[in-house]
């Protein structure tokens, strides 16, 4: 029974800052472009990092609610994730010098999240 506790409290507080996260980045993006150059703007361009470090403190709270295992399955699985992103971004770095097109940085953050997420499902499908 603690663990649905623990995981709705989670849910809750993860889905409130993605909440928080995407009503602060429509706002910058709507009001920021057209604004003037200067330290103004660049406050509400990056507004929308309040939201991002809620969603950290959400995940620093899970992280320190939930048991040992648990936060040794979740650092593995945090450590598996940030090695397959690694490799894969070095990786397309090579590939930008045979001509393919530059990305953003805004794709690592997603690479790592799908890692960590397909390296939770496929531990947690095979009981390890």
């Amino acid at each position: 029974m603690r663990e649905k506790a623990i995981a709705r409290q989670y849910s809750i507080e993860l889905f409130g800052s993605v909440f928080i996260y995407a009503a602060i980045l429509v706002a910058a993006m709507k009001f920021g472009p057209p604004m003037q150059p200067g330290a103004g703007r660049l406050l509400v361009l990056v507004s929308p990092m309040i939201g991002f470090g809620l969603m950290g403190w959400a995940l620093v709270r899970q992280y320190r609610r939930v048991d040992e295992f648990i936060r040794r399955m979740l650092l593995e699985n945090a450590a598996i994730a940030a090695g397959i992103t690694a490799g894969l971004t070095f990786s397309y770095g090579f590939l930008e010098n045979a001509g393919y097109p530059r990305l953003s940085m805004f794709v690592v953050w997603p690479v790592m999240g799908a890692a960590w997420g397909l390296v939770a499902m496929i531990r947690s499908a095979s009981g390890r």
